[in-house]
């Protein structure tokens, strides 16, 4: 009854009546100990004992050659949480080894004394690894190459004189790797191995986590002698041994972050670091609704890490029995409802919350005032949390009812700031003309040039070389000056011509930048995992002869676990179309945008001007089909550029009255009457959809006047994407 009256209240009023309502119930200290213990005790439960090793390395010598990462240590607590949180794992039954802790000896230690001296048949083990990968010569060539992978401890340096000369390294092999899983008395494992063996370095805003390797490294005498003695523990013979490897892992699942010659990005994500698969794999678990097969969550992950990192990086599972492919991840089944964040610590109404379930693009609008819901272990509301700051993914929060640590949060309502900029990164070949460029883009609004390597950038500014032609393809012009991803991947249509000056490039893309800003923003509004309305969407060829179906759905609104849409390819000239279906029994509102490879958004519905009345209404139960032939003049066929481009379909309870006569404007600027409009200002369209969405056109202020409240009971936002080749 509580959080209905809060429901009703005004915003503006929340946080003065989180104090009196805590009173008035008699909430203190003792009862939210009491309700953490309680919490506690229902998730020790196990049927089978639960272990984790959890390994991460940022500080690696520089004085070695091996460069530091940033975000492995935040990989560690990224795992930890999920498996005490969602998993039911004891925090006693998970060791964490990290930084200078992280010697061969150090991690080789660890292993044997935590898991395989604890470890008992049927207990669950898992083992993390964060830092960097590489190679060492391999004499008995398990590969083409010759070479072994290995993880990289913080003592395994590079030997003097590399890599003019070679030598030997304190490196894990991937050899003691498999026999340290065959030691453990279980086959209930899984190896998580954040790392890589390719490239090094960094790329563009990207860190690599791979120490330079190859055939001159060779793996040290401690490290054979090491294996020998499992060799004789476990009874197998050095033929055994090699002909055991090459049929597959030992047991249990092994997961990479990559595939062999891929890079695995050590990435930025707003004001921090984390493995860009390790980010991905967890925050995947924290939303999941049902339990999902290893084969089946791996690949879904991997659509998402690709996307994420910006680059080539694909995540793969090996599993030795076919028969494990269709067990749960970590061989266990989930003990708590989805989320997206947890309560670690509570001081009175203060809170403190961890966010690893935020999916990565949306932290911007959980930096204050987002209102989070907590959930009992049923999946039934508790109560109500609002975010006060957050630094990386730890938030200060305040109870707006009495909620006990331990307990679970679902978004309610997340909070887009006005003050929301496009991040642009300024890359070191703008030479002596990098200053010029950082003036003229901070003289554009909501533009903010930044220093590459240190935060989340959403485009990097540079001169175009042969290298990254060779890179990309080629394509563009030597010395020519446009945009990049974070991955430095050529952003189709920024490039000028070769002799342009950096700050004539600036002025030339300001109607670039406003673009790609309006589309930072309203991807800000997807909340596919969290929205409580029920709406479907499918998109199918027009010619059935091209056959594919891509699927996005609401998961808490339908009840139903919604697809991982994949990036379809599609050929030059294709006809699709869209079927939005509203499973809802109100009447919503309904806007769809595509954003092409070059970042323009075009509104593709409502597509009729003529009027301002209703032409954005989907009716309950409605089935729309985009474009519809008995009505609309215009097809959707996929056009260059190529690249990828993404459809975005927003479906509100609140008219979108402000929006609507924005784009009306722009039609009748073109004498437009029906049909898809092109977005000239599209950061000011999209700013009057950001107030229709959060009810500021009807009156309704939301906790800070510049933020928009966007509530999940009121907003369906999805996505679909697809590549056109």
């Amino acid at each position: 009854m509580l959080s209905k009256l809060v429901g009703m209240i005004k915003r503006r009023h929340l946080l003065q009546f989180a104090a009196a309502s805590l009173t008035a119930l008699g909430w203190n200290q003792l009862t939210l100990k009491r309700l953490g213990d309680r919490y506690g005790r229902v998730l020790a439960q196990p049927t089978s004992r639960k272990l984790a090793l959890l390994v991460g390395i940022n500080q690696y010598p520089e004085s070695g050659l091996i460069p530091p990462l940033y975000g492995c240590l935040n990989d560690v607590e990224l795992q930890y949480h999920l498996l005490v949180h969602r998993f039911g794992f004891n925090p006693q039954n998970i060791l964490k080894v990290t930084d200078a802790q992280a010697t061969r000896t150090g991690i080789l230690q660890a292993f044997e004394e935590h898991l395989i001296k604890q470890a008992r048949p049927d207990d669950v083990v898992v083992f993390h690894y964060s830092g960097h990968g590489s190679r060492v010569l391999d004499p008995d060539r398990d590969h083409a190459d010759g070479l072994n992978s290995t993880l990289v401890p913080v003592d395994a340096v590079l030997p003097p004189g590399f890599p003019q000369q070679g030598g030997i390294v304190a490196d894990i092999t991937g050899h003691t790797l498999f026999l340290l899983m065959a030691a453990l008395p279980t086959d209930q494992v899984t190896f998580v191995l954040d790392s890589c063996h390719a490239g090094g370095g960094t790329r563009g805003n990207l860190r690599v986590r791979s120490r330079s390797g190859g055939a001159q490294l060779e793996m040290s005498e401690a490290e054979r002698a090491y294996q020998a003695q499992w060799l004789t523990r476990l009874n197998l013979s050095p033929a055994d041994f090699i002909a055991r490897r090459r049929q597959g892992i030992a047991q249990g699942a092994a997961i990479a972050a990559a595939k062999r010659d891929q890079l695995a990005a050590d990435a930025p994500f707003e004001d921090f670091f984390a493995g860009a698969f390790t980010y991905t794999l967890t925050q995947y678990l924290w939303q999941q609704p049902t339990d999902e097969a290893f084969v089946s969550a791996i690949a879904n992950v991997a659509r998402t890490t690709t996307r994420l990192s910006l680059s080539e990086q694909e995540p793969q599972l090996e599993m030795l029995l076919t028969a494990n492919r269709q067990a749960p991840v970590y061989f266990l089944a989930k003990q708590t409802p989805p989320a997206e964040a947890v309560i670690t610590k509570v001081e009175g109404t203060q809170a403190e919350v961890w966010l690893g379930g935020l999916e990565p693009n949306s932290l911007a609008a959980f930096q204050q005032a987002a209102v989070l819901s907590a959930v009992n272990l049923a999946g039934e509301s508790q109560g109500l949390v609002q975010i006060v700051s957050r630094q990386g993914l730890v938030a200060e929060a305040r109870l707006l009812q009495a909620i006990a640590p331990g307990s679970l949060l679902q978004e309610q309502a997340r909070s887009i700031p006005a003050t929301v900029a496009l991040r642009i990164g300024l890359h070191e070949s703008l030479g002596d003309q990098l200053a010029d460029v950082r003036t003229a883009l901070q003289g554009l609004s909501r533009i903010q040039p930044m220093a590459l390597q240190q935060q989340a950038v959403d485009y990097i500014l540079a001169r175009f070389s042969p290298d990254l032609a060779q890179a990309s393809g080629g394509g563009f012009a030597s010395g020519s000056l446009g945009l990049f991803s974070p991955a430095m991947v050529p952003i189709p249509g920024s490039f000028g011509a070769a002799d342009e000056t950096a700050t004539a490039a600036v002025e030339r893309l300001q109607a670039k930048l406003r673009s790609l800003l309006a589309a930072r923003l309203v991807k800000l509004t997807l909340n596919t995992h969290t929205s409580r309305l029920d709406i479907a969407v499918t998109m199918t060829p027009v010619n059935q002869s091209q056959p594919f179906v891509t699927q996005a759905m609401t998961v808490r609104g339908g009840g139903a676990v919604a697809p991982q849409p994949s990036i379809t390819q599609l050929p030059l000239e294709t006809a699709i179309e869209f079927f939005i279906h509203n499973r809802e029994p109100q009447d919503l509102y309904l806007s769809v945008l595509v954003i092409d490879a070059t970042g323009e958004i075009t509104v593709i519905f409502p597509n009729q001007w003529t009027t301002l009345a209703a032409v954005t209404r989907l009716r309950a139960g409605e089935i729309m089909r985009l474009p519809d032939p008995s009505r609309d003049s215009f097809q959707i066929v996929t056009q260059p550029p190529l690249g990828a481009t993404e459809v975005l379909m927003i479906a509100s309870t609140n008219p979108l009255d402000e929006a609507l006569r924005a784009l009306r404007n722009l039609a009748a600027q073109s004498s437009q009457s029906r049909g898809p409009v092109a977005l000239s200002e599209p950061t000011a369209v999209i700013d009057s959809l950001l107030n229709d969405l959060s009810g500021k056109t009807r009156g309704r202020p939301s906790e800070l006047p510049s933020n928009n409240l966007l509530d999940t009971r009121q907003l369906a936002a999805l996505s679909i994407t697809f590549e056109v080749v």
